[in-house]
């Protein structure tokens, strides 16, 4: 008889794996079977394939439906990567490798997290092993296309939402009080007792002239922001008026039946719902107001000098004042700000009477229209202006033009060296480091670009300084105080006044001519007409 002899095998050893599924929008998601099952599903066969090496799923599922990989900021990505700290999962399952992240840095931080905790990373359909060097270089080509075809998606975004602009149609965002959002397709469709509300706070801000007094007689007739549902039923909107959310509706030229794209105007498809007329004027008074919103200034006896008339002996700035005998009658000044700290006897200017000052500023004002050799000294004092400023401007631009070159050359070369298992590693930190650096400069030199298209749009010629010079003259008398302030600000930088030697001098402002000539052109043919 013999003895059969039995050999104890040892069991495999349990690979708890999390089977990760995204979606970047949340369309379809409420069908029975969806794309996230459909992920899920795939990532179960291939797991129920591993069986025999001790692969077995967990039972909590992270999907992120309706979540773009373009970032980190996905509820299911962060429950998983808390169960990975936590040891609660051994290896991570995902039907490609752009449902885990489309971002290269994102990517690189995850992968480290992987393996400083021994995680395994599985792409069902693209068969990626980690473990090996050609592993994560197909990775890192993989991802390098995933990136590609997120920013050609959003290119592709922004140029049918341009084209729609263009054409004149709604390409989508949040309703607008006055307007209805056709639910046949993408159109706007007028809203009629919204729109009457809409015309009468249009209104309400040409009779009060100031956002505080006109919100303060909106929140008096109980009316808010517009209110709607979302397609998922939650109400949105709604809100009280503020300054900026009136200011905001009181621009908004959908209301004049058209439709803006970045610095373009475009007719729309729907109906306007206030008129021209009633347009240009609000427009006119809200430039007239500025960023006081028509709020009363501080400036109650109507300085034309404040804040930009300076001393030269002290280097400082004067500051108005004013003076009362007898009980009726007041005496302005311009007070030097250093003599009234430290002593009159420290100052050669010390004080000089406001009217006097001023009725000079205003003189040398109108004379620059009937002054030939005045007036091309302002036109060349504004251009040397603008264009210093130009010059400035472009140097910057070349100086970050050449360190964005030079970081970029720099991240790709990092990308290379960037290696699983490395934990936090310095190239990971630098990297991460000039991604910051490169999202900021690209920023600085598109805000450079726009400031140099506004500047060289506002450098002034001969004939529109003639222009407004012509017109400044019969129309100042017929200004307000309140206007008389701003145009003067407007047109003038700063006032130098020397007291030791009695001379003043002017520097003009680079564009306010351009505007003013704008303005009094508007206010005379308002008159004509």
């Amino acid at each position: 008889m013999t003895k059969s002899k039995t050999r104890n095998q040892p069991a495999a050893q349990i690979m708890r794996c999390a089977i990760y599924t995204r979606k970047s929008t949340d369309e379809g998601l409420d069908k029975d079977f969806n794309s996230l099952d459909a992920q899920r599903e795939s990532g179960e066969a291939y797991v129920a394939s591993q069986q025999h090496e001790g692969w077995t799923c967990v039972p909590d599922r992270y999907d992120d439906g309706g979540f773009t990989g373009g970032n980190m900021d996905r509820p299911a990505l962060k429950r998983l990567m808390a169960d990975i700290e936590a040891g609660k999962i051994d290896s991570v399952i995902v039907y490609k490798v752009d449902r885990l992240s489309r971002s290269l840095l994102d990517f690189a931080k995850i992968v480290e997290a992987f393996d400083r905790h021994h995680i395994s990373f599985v792409s069902v359909t693209q068969l990626i092993n980690t473990a090996t060097s050609m592993g994560r270089l197909m990775l890192n080509v993989l991802l390098s296309f995933a990136q590609f075809e997120r920013e050609i998606i959003s290119e592709r975004t922004r140029d049918k939402i341009a084209a729609a602009r263009r054409k004149g149609k709604w390409s989508g965002g949040m309703p607008l009080l006055g307007y209805d959002v056709d639910p046949r397709g993408a159109r706007l469709i007028v809203n009629e007792d919204e729109a009457a509300r809409v015309r009468t706070i249009f209104e309400l801000y040409l009779e009060h002239q100031s956002m505080i007094a006109t919100i303060q007689e909106i929140d008096r007739r109980g009316w808010a922001n517009k209110r709607w549902t979302t397609r998922k039923g939650h109400e949105r909107g709604g809100k009280p008026f503020t300054k900026v959310s009136l200011h905001k509706l009181l621009t908004n030229i959908t209301y004049l039946g058209k439709l803006r794209y970045k610095d373009e105007v475009h007719d729309g498809e729907h109906d306007g719902i206030i008129s021209g007329e009633i347009w240009r004027r609000v427009q006119s008074l809200l430039q007239r107001n500025g960023r006081t919103g028509g709020a009363p200034v501080r400036n109650r006896f109507g300085a034309l000098l404040k804040g930009i008339i300076r001393c030269v002996p002290c280097g400082c700035g004067m500051s108005p004042t004013h003076a009362t005998r007898n009980g009726t009658k007041r005496y302005r000044y311009y007070v030097c700000n250093q003599a009234q700290k430290r002593g009159w006897h420290n100052c050669p200017s010390k004080s000089i009477p406001a009217a006097e000052i001023e009725k000079f500023v205003v003189d040398q004002i109108k004379c620059i229209g009937k002054d030939p050799s005045l007036l091309n000294e302002v036109i060349a004092q504004a251009r040397n202006q603008g264009q210093s400023r130009l010059a400035e401007l472009e140097s910057d631009r070349r100086g970050l033009e050449r360190e964005l070159k030079r970081w970029n050359i720099e991240v790709r070369s990092l990308l290379g060296q960037i290696m699983p298992g490395g934990g936090e590693s310095p190239a990971a930190a630098r990297l991460a480091d000039l991604q910051e650096r490169i999202r900021n400069a690209e920023r600085r030199t598109t805000e450079i670009r726009e400031e140099v298209i506004a500047l060289s749009r506002e450098l002034v010629d001969q004939r529109e300084v003639a222009n407004a010079m012509s017109i400044f003259d019969p129309v100042w008398d017929s200004l307000t105080p309140r206007e008389q302030v701003r145009v003067v600000q407007l047109l003038v930088e700063r006032v130098d006044f020397d007291g030791a030697s009695g001379k003043v001098s002017i520097t003009f402002h680079p564009c306010g001519i351009k505007t003013l000539a704008d303005e009094l052109a508007s206010r005379d043919a308002e008159h004509a007409a």
